[in-house]
């Protein structure tokens, strides 16, 4: 994978599809304890669409080349880093794709600078006081001690424990790649620094200051797409339907079978509902 330095340090991320597309290039921000292959299928299925994705290793647990000490590990702050990604490789009108934790995070961005955004969609993710959803809550307490994250994580380098209930199994209605879910959790597992930059994130999570970036995304001035799993245990569809009322300009597509990792669950037809949009 490239990498590309940027102010709060090293991002590696996935290109896929033309260089030359005519189609606006789409932008994707996964959530927590996953990385950028989730986007994977979803992202070469846009490719044989004419369209060019940009899918990177934000750093929220599976990224592999941690941060220095100093780099704003908020959410907000990895917003900015969104932003400075975007900046450096030069893109505009952007598609920003999100989904869990990184639907969260782009809010963060419209509200911080939209300026390269022409539009949106947002998968099932945290939005207003849902941040995180229960009983995620304190799982996000726990992780606020380096020490306790490896110690929670170590039950889940077993496969039959990642893809339980108590792992990602709640999360997906299709099955899920041991290898995939290895690594996902094996940054937090092996690298120290990882962990450190996981406890500054996990410190700095608000619900209150999501809800107030949720409740401004009238502001954003391009419009919105949410494609959401209707059969998801945490993001349930009624947040979708307040998402899509805060919007200016929003629209709501309901999968019916899908839970929470919709470009897992669901990668052709969100695909086909991007392509879409942005073409729209």
């Amino acid at each position: 994978m490239p990498t590309i330095d940027l102010p709060h340090g090293t991002v590696q991320y996935r290109v896929a599809g033309p260089e030359q597309a005519v189609a606006p290039p789409v932008v994707f921000v996964h959530g927590f304890l996953v990385n950028a292959t989730l986007w994977t299928k979803a992202a070469d299925a846009l490719a044989l669409a004419g369209v060019r994705s940009y899918a990177a290793d934000w750093p929220l647990g599976s990224h592999t080349i941690a941060l220095g000490t100093d780099a704003d590990q908020s959410p907000r702050g990895i917003a900015r880093q969104v932003i400075a990604f975007i900046e450096a490789l030069g893109l505009e009108d952007v598609t920003l794709v999100g989904n869990d934790t990184g639907g969260a995070i782009c809010q963060f961005l419209l509200d911080s600078d939209a300026s390269r955004v022409g539009r949106v969609v947002l998968t099932n993710c945290d939005a207003f006081k849902n941040f995180p959803p229960a009983p995620f809550g304190q799982l996000f307490k726990a992780f606020r001690s380096p020490s306790a994250i490896r110690a929670l994580l170590a039950p889940m380098r077993a496969t039959a424990v990642r893809h339980s209930p108590a792992g990602f199994g709640l999360l997906v209605s299709q099955s899920l790649d041991a290898e995939q879910t290895r690594a996902w959790v094996e940054p937090c597992l092996s690298d120290p620094a990882i962990r450190q930059d996981v406890a500054r994130f996990a410190q700095r999570v608000d619900p209150e200051d999501l809800n107030a970036a949720s409740t401004r995304l009238g502001d954003f001035d391009g419009p919105a797409l949410l494609v959401w799993g209707a059969s998801d245990r945490f993001f349930k569809l009624d947040y979708a339907q307040r998402l899509r009322d805060a919007f200016s300009d929003a629209r709501l597509v309901e999968i019916e079978h899908g839970r929470t990792f919709i470009p897992h669950d669901e990668p052709a037809r969100l695909a086909e509902e991007i392509a879409a949009f942005a073409a729209a």
